[in-house]
């Protein structure tokens, strides 16, 4: 601890000197990040790291499995952080992102004796039902390591889909205002891959090819000709 409490020594004495002028302009003008990033508690995956962020640039929203619950089925702190991101500062973007070894995903993989242990764990992970469905179903021959990895990608592809029952999103995707993004963060091999929407698949994210994207923006209601 004493370790972290020296960082905050040197955020205040070197950090944020260097940064003064970004830091003036976010307090007097407010925020206004460029993506919502809904990633895991895991220490490992430090959402800012991945994406090189500076202050201002990205809204962040950390629980256990990168679990967002569908709207009103637990109204929290994960309905209100997505609600106000996207009603409130107008975000346009949603970045939902796993990450392989995933503490969360190894419990939903195999939740023997969860209940008993860790019971708020076990009602959190329901949530992931969607994913352990598929995995029983089309992956069952899957075991170990490869049963899990197979159950963080499909977590995401869940989440992505409760994400969409939020009124405040799907509002702005019928408006052809917001874009979806699936990530699994490999920790293993440094490499960050994102859901192709069309094909269904996670490929690696390249800077000379276009970004994979889970849900591209596409109005069905744009609200110029919706105040026609």
């Amino acid at each position: 601890m004493n370790e972290l409490i020296g960082r905050v020594f040197n955020f205040e004495k070197t950090v944020f000197p260097n940064s003064s002028e970004l830091y003036g302009t976010l307090a007097r003008d407010g925020q206004s990040p460029k993506a919502l990033m809904i990633s895991c508690a895991d220490s490992r995956i430090v959402p800012e790291e991945i994406m090189q962020a500076r202050p201002g640039d990205l809204f962040v929203c950390r629980n256990a499995g990168n679990i967002v619950p569908p709207y009103a089925s637990m109204l929290g702190g994960v309905s209100a952080t997505v609600e106000y991101a996207v009603a409130a500062l107008g975000v346009r973007d949603i970045i939902v992102c796993g990450h392989t070894d995933c503490g969360a995903m190894k419990a939903l993989a195999n939740p023997a004796g969860l209940e008993e242990t860790m019971p708020n764990v076990a009602a959190w992970l329901k949530h992931g039902s969607a994913a352990q469905t598929v995995v029983n179903s089309c992956q069952g021959h899957l075991e170990g390591d490869a049963r899990v990895r197979a159950m963080i990608y499909e977590n995401v592809v869940a989440q992505l889909s409760n994400l969409r029952t939020h009124p405040s999103v799907a509002r702005a995707m019928a408006a052809g205002e917001m874009s979806l993004h699936g990530w699994v963060v490999d920790i293993h091999e440094g490499q960050v891959l994102g859901l192709e929407g069309q094909t269904g698949q996670f490929v690696p994210l390249r800077d000379n090819e276009p970004l994979p994207v889970a849900v591209s923006a596409q109005a069905r209601y744009p609200m110029a000709e919706a105040a026609e």
